[in-house]
């Protein structure tokens, strides 16, 4: 049967300035024109993903801890990503819940990577019971060096819990894929969720930041472990969306993230098919509405395209 919903947890957002994200000329990168203009400030979104699905429910990534303020404060990042754009009901913990989700109910976390922006909630979460999950080569590098921090990998998140590693691009489960796409981190991955009927959503995490990033012309970050890595993995993502017409959804882009059907009201859906007197119909739930149409094998719209769009 494969996957079965999946829910798109917006946990609010960091302030960043936006030459982290996005090494564009003209925008971040200033010309002798514009040299006297303001930074630009960005709204650096973070989220999370449950898939339900027919053998588990995955968790992927875990987004920023409740005390970044002093957690973060040996890296200095607390000064270069405030965690400051967030309310009391978009912290993971309580996006969960808003969901009627246990962290005990959960059969995997699937990280990303382990940046202290996305394995921020793993340890609390890790007490439960799933199985936790990264790439292998992100595991080595997060558990390899010295010292409580390197870059923005933090031991502080991480150290001393029990993960189980993947290795390239594997099935994890019937309808989700985990994609290795170095770069970012030697060890990123992205995540395909192959909804059957409605279609295919690729979420990136940092292996591609935003829509700018993404292009083409595809443009890097500040964060790079590994450019031509970078440059790599994402004509790889480009070329699995364009041969699955998947939806893109990006690791840190605002204006995508906002427009998407967000939890815990909306959620994508694999169509559920119904046998009547008139036929066989088939159905796309979305935001707690539910659209009929004939059975024919056109059916609703899609969320979004390879193009990266994601809407509700």
């Amino acid at each position: 049967m494969g996957a079965t919903k999946v829910h798109v947890l917006d946990c609010g957002a960091m302030s960043c300035d936006l030459t982290w994200l996005l090494l564009k000329p003209g925008r971040s990168i200033r010309t002798k024109a514009d040299r006297d203009k303001p930074v630009e400030w960005y709204p650096c979104t973070t989220h999370a993903v449950l898939v339900e699905t027919s053998e588990g429910t995955i968790l992927w990534d875990t987004s920023c801890p409740r005390d970044w303020e002093t957690r973060w404060v040996p890296t200095g990042l607390q000064n270069f990503f405030p965690y400051d754009q967030v309310s009391d009901d978009q912290y993971l913990d309580v996006r969960l819940a808003q969901l009627g989700v246990a962290a005990e109910s959960l059969d995997y976390v699937v990280m990303s990577h382990l940046h202290f922006d996305h394995a921020g909630n793993v340890r609390s979460l890790a007490a439960a019971g799933p199985r936790l999950v990264c790439n292998a080569k992100e595991k080595d590098f997060a558990f390899g060096y010295d010292g409580a921090f390197n870059g923005a990998h933090l031991k502080a998140d991480y150290e001393g819990l029990d993960f189980e590693t993947v290795s390239g691009d594997a099935e994890f489960l019937p309808g989700v894929t985990l994609i290795e796409a170095p770069g970012h981190t030697p060890g990123t991955m992205s995540m395909q969720v192959d909804l059957p009927e409605t279609g295919t959503m690729i979420f990136t995490s940092d292996a591609v930041y935003m829509g700018d990033s993404y292009g083409p012309p595809s443009v890097p970050a500040a964060i790079v472990n590994d450019l031509s890595a970078w440059y790599a993995s994402v004509e790889k993502i480009r070329a699995i969306a364009e041969r699955t017409d998947a939806t893109v959804v990006f690791g840190h882009d605002a204006e995508q993230l906002r427009s998407m059907r967000l939890a815990p009201t909306g959620f994508y859906q694999r169509k559920k098919k119904l046998s009547s007197g008139a036929g066989e119909f088939s159905g796309a739930v979305a935001n707690g509405l539910v659209t009929w149409v004939l059975a024919t094998g056109d059916g609703p719209a899609r969320p979004g395209s390879a193009a990266g769009r994601a809407g509700g």
